[in-house]
């Protein structure tokens, strides 16, 4: 009669987990401190990529309210003299005749400095200037008044002002009604302008009406800068047109840039120094393998009277190893999963108060949890064939 062969009874995925989960169970402290390195690894990587995509998705957003198509001449150098060209006064009436322009805002600059009063000294500037500018200049830059009123042809012909955000706040205006000295004279504040992030030079600005800057602070008439918005559609014919349209006899004295552009290269490059604070996240992440590994080791080394007794009772190898393997995953996957929560967390404390939407992209949370299982994997392997190789007879003998 042949002899009846005895066969390892078979784990199912369920049985798997309950006996890998044991050892877990039995040392709850110890899996918090080993799962706490791999949690601080997952959370900096997570938060880093949640804080840089939140800060784009900011950008974008503003991009998206300001527009894309607005462009800004400028006068270039003049080829001939080599000193600095000058836009013609009429300019901005001839750009406005382009096909598809919707608005034209033209700013000049005007030499006296701005200051609170005459108790300050002609050389503190605080870093801002003073701009004849056109009325339809906020309409091109989609600006904004957040207290007052902006000019038009009634006060823009009296000494009254416009300050930019910046500069009101260097200046100390809270409120319009107040007065400023512009050159030997006082201006009245009508206004003070919300920050317009594609104009920075006219947030640190003090404007006054272009009919007031020639009559009391001398200004010659000529634009230094044009802000040009036109349709979506017609950016880049209206773009070949600029130039000459500005200045028809010397259109190479002409210089014409994309202020959204600047906000766009700083979207692109807004994670410059994400690779390093990645790293520095991997590295932590690494420490906690470690810490996962060294934690199975010396789970080995304690359980070899059970590890003894199961394979005295019939277990394989293969259910030994497989048995750690999945501690070691669970250990792993605790610790990511709490990683991945305290980075979303983070990133949405870091978004919020800075006005932000909280953006965290699906591949962070994806790749991260999938770094720990693959970390979990690795550190629980050695152990776990070490657990393997155990002699029942001598397992059973350290219990």
């Amino acid at each position: 009669m042949p002899r009846d062969r005895l066969t390892p009874a078979r784990l199912g995925p369920r049985d798997v987990v309950h006996v890998g989960s044991a050892g877990l169970r039995s040392r709850p402290m110890r899996v918090v401190l080993s799962a706490l390195g791999i949690a601080i690894g997952i959370a900096t990587m997570i938060a880093v990529v949640g804080i840089s995509a939140s800060s784009k998705a900011q950008l974008l957003q503003q991009l998206d309210t300001l527009g894309t198509n607005m462009l800004k001449v400028a006068p270039g150098q003049d080829m001939f003299s080599g000193e600095k060209a000058k836009l013609p006064k009429d300019a901005p009436g001839m750009i406005g005749r382009i096909p598809g322009v919707e608005h034209v805002g033209a700013i000049g600059d005007v030499k006296p400095t701005v200051r609170r009063s005459e108790k300050i000294p002609k050389s503190d500037t605080s870093g801002l200037s003073v701009k004849a500018a056109g009325e339809s200049l906020l309409k091109a830059l989609r600006g904004t008044v957040r207290a007052g009123t902006w000019l038009n042809d009634a006060n823009g012909r009296y000494p009254s002002v416009v300050l930019g955000s910046v500069a009101a706040e260097r200046l100390g205006i809270t409120v319009p009604g107040q007065q400023v000295l512009i050159g030997k004279q006082y201006f009245t504040v009508i206004g003070i302008l919300d920050p317009l992030p594609l104009a920075p030079e006219i947030e640190r600005a003090a404007l006054v009406g272009w009919q007031a800057a020639g009559t009391h602070l001398d200004f010659d008439g000529h634009p230094t800068q044009i802000y040009e918005r036109s349709t979506d559609t017609s950016v880049e014919s209206v773009h070949k047109l600029l130039a000459r349209a500005t200045d028809p006899q010397n259109p190479q004295n002409v210089e014409i840039s994309n202020p959204s552009a600047t906000l766009q290269a700083k979207a692109a490059t807004e994670g410059a120094f994400d690779s390093l604070l990645l790293g520095l996240g991997g590295v932590a992440l690494l420490v906690g393998g470690v810490g996962v590994a060294n934690t199975m080791i010396i789970s080995v080394l304690e359980r070899r009277h059970e590890i003894g007794l199961r394979r005295s009772l019939g277990a394989t190898r293969g259910q030994i190893r497989i048995q750690f393997v999945t501690e070691s995953l669970l250990l792993s996957g605790l610790g990511g999963l709490a990683g991945v929560v305290l980075g979303a967390a983070a990133t949405y404390v870091f978004a919020a108060s800075g006005g932000m939407p909280w953006a965290i992209p699906p591949w962070a949370v994806g790749g991260g949890f999938a770094a720990t299982l693959l970390i979990g994997s690795v550190a629980g392997l050695y152990p776990a064939v070490r657990a393997a190789r155990l002699p029942p007879t001598l397992a059973l003998q350290a219990g």
